[in-house]
């Protein structure tokens, strides 16, 4: 296979990210007591036919790595080269496992951070094709990410890392305010949570704005709920937010402007409620029907 040329002698492990199994794997594979050191044996790909001098290459780059504790994942960085004429990144690492019986992953998006912890690429790989991953064992692996991956105009310097995002591998899920974390009771908040997994899945850089509750006060206001949805990968935050309230007749009962101080920040892939008051006078309640309505953030 031609990934073999692209571990050269001069190549060494620069950089490990390390996360506990269960962060990957969904379910806990901890061994309580055991603390153990992991020293994870090279293990090929079963269909490489690997030249004598290049496992002579792995073996001496495998030598440098750092026992694992039980029931750990880790990338082991290696090196990155850009292919001239593509412009694509062929990154070299490791891929090691500590667990106790062998695994096979599936797709699972990976970082590249530089040595400021700045992402500069990112992408989705299909963990199946690296095969089934034996027990306590560390495998060779090119990703290859793609020019359209790439955030920036130049392979990183050194210090720089591959690494999971484990953002993307857990579900979305309810993010509380401290003050709605401190107010609500937990049959309230366990509510929340409900319906935060009935809405529709976001797309990666989706941000999407879904009414929970409206309704109008005594002195003519209009307090409305609202999910606010991050499928980012990062948090972001919101200063200013410009809102409309459309009825169920589609008509715009409510429109207004809402500077957050604080800045108001949902984490990634993760809701968060909040709450929006709209004064009287920004209100058109005549005829208003909210057996169904819809928030929109205007221009």
């Amino acid at each position: 296979m031609g990934l073999f040329s692209f571990f050269k002698k001069s190549d060494k492990v620069v950089q490990e990210n390390t996360i506990n199994s269960n962060e990957l794997l969904g379910k806990d594979s901890s061994n309580s007591g055991d603390n153990r050191d992991v020293v994870t044996k090279l293990s090929f790909h079963p269909d490489w036919d690997v030249p004598q001098e290049q496992k002579y290459i792995f073996n001496f780059l495998a030598n440098e790595l750092e026992p694992l504790k039980p029931n750990q994942l880790s990338l082991s960085s290696i090196s990155v080269d850009e292919d001239p004429r593509s412009g694509n990144w062929l990154v070299r690492a490791f891929f090691r496992s500590s667990l106790p019986e062998a695994i096979e992953l599936g797709e699972i998006e990976l970082f590249i951070m530089d040595k400021n912890d700045e992402l500069v690429a990112s992408k989705k790989f299909d963990f199946k094709a690296l095969g089934t991953i034996p027990a306590e064992s560390t495998r060779p692996w090119v990703f290859e990410f793609e020019k359209s991956t790439i955030k920036v105009d130049e392979v990183p310097e050194e210090g720089w890392k591959i690494a999971f995002n484990l953002v993307s591998l857990r579900e979305h899920q309810l993010e509380l305010d401290p003050t709605w974390e401190e107010q609500l009771p937990p049959a309230q908040k366990e509510e929340l949570a409900k319906i935060v997994k009935t809405l529709p899945k976001l797309g990666e850089t989706e941000v999407n704005f879904t009414g929970l509750q409206a309704k109008f006060a005594n002195n003519g206001s209009l307090n409305v709920s609202i999910f606010i949805r991050n499928g980012h990968s990062k948090a972001i935050n919101l200063e200013q937010l410009p809102i409309e309230i459309i009825d169920a007749k589609g008509k715009q009962i409510a429109k207004g402007s809402f500077k957050m101080e604080p800045v108001l920040t949902v984490q990634p892939n993760s809701t968060k409620p909040w709450t929006f008051i709209f004064p009287s006078q920004l209100v058109n309640p005549k005829g208003a029907d909210l057996s169904r309505w819809t928030a929109r953030v205007t221009e």
